[in-house]
This record gives C-alpha cells, sequence and structure tokens, in this order.
C-alpha cells in the first residue's frame, strides 16, 4: 500500500472529525438560544460525512498505488438542520415569549452534544496517531533504502 495515500485518508479523517468537532461545540453554545437573524430559536446542526476517492496525480502515482484503486478518504457531505421541534417553556416575562407567554428553545442535549464532542476528539487523536505511525514507517523505509 501507498504510504502517503495513508497519509491522505488519514488528513481528509482530521479535517471532517475537526469540523464535526465545531459543529458540535457551536450547538452546545447555542443551547439557549431563543432566536437567530432567520427568527425563530437555533436549530440544531448535524455533520453528514461521506466516502471522498483518493484520486491519483499523475502516471507515476498511478504505478505506485496500482493497488489502492479503490482507496477513500472521508469528506463531509454536508452539514443539516435537525428537524425536531424546539422546546417550549413557560416563561411570560421574556422579550421572545410568543402570545401566550412561552419561549422556544432549541431541542439540543447538551450531554448528546458532549458525547459527539468527546468522539470527534478521540476520533481526531486517532488518526493524528496514524498519521504518526505512517510517518515512522516512512521513515524506516528511507532507513532501509539508505543501508
Amino acid at each position: 500500500m501507498n504510504l502517503f495515500k495513508v497519509l491522505d485518508i488519514s488528513a481528509s479523517a482530521l479535517l471532517a472529525e475537526r469540523q464535526r468537532a465545531e459543529v458540535a461545540s457551536s450547538n452546545l453554545a447555542n443551547a439557549e438560544s431563543t432566536s437567530t437573524p432567520d427568527g425563530g430559536p437555533y436549530k440544531r446542526m448535524h455533520v453528514v460525512f461521506g466516502a471522498h476517492p483518493m484520486w491519483n496525480h499523475g502516471f507515476a502515482m498511478t504505478l505506485a498505488s496500482f493497488t489502492d484503486m479503490n482507496a477513500e478518504g472521508v469528506r463531509v457531505d454536508r452539514v443539516v438542520q435537525d428537524g425536531a421541534p424546539p422546546i417550549r417553556r413557560f416563561e411570560p416575562g421574556s422579550p421572545d415569549a410568543d402570545a401566550d407567554g412561552y419561549v422556544s428553545y432549541p431541542a439540543i442535549n447538551p450531554v448528546e452534544e458532549l458525547v459527539n464532542l468527546m468522539g470527534a476528539a478521540r476520533a481526531y487523536q486517532l488518526n493524528a496517531s496514524a498519521v504518526q505511525s505512517t510517518k515512522n514507517m516512512i521513515q524506516a523505509s528511507i532507513d532501509i533504502i539508505k543501508s
């Protein structure tokens, strides 16, 4: 397997997990946001991952990675809004209250968002570890060639 392609795959995963962590952080930060420029409470966001083909660049890379023709990385396909209805709380004194005295809050569970954030951080750590291991294998290969 082409070790440089492994680095590309791990790099794509690092970028995707970083965006996943950013979205979870944004959800946590806006868990109590009752009004947005679009009107209404903040909508929880989800990251949707997808496969990303790792294309070869040039004839030499094609020959070097002939067995890796189906290798794929990860990418963020899209960031979508959660369709859950807002949580209504009776707060008649709030400036965001409707005519009945209810304020609409985002349907965000802070515990779930923290778990998503921890999962993204752990996946990021694992991919960073894979990058380091791959770099060590490349260095060992260079040392073998030098001998």
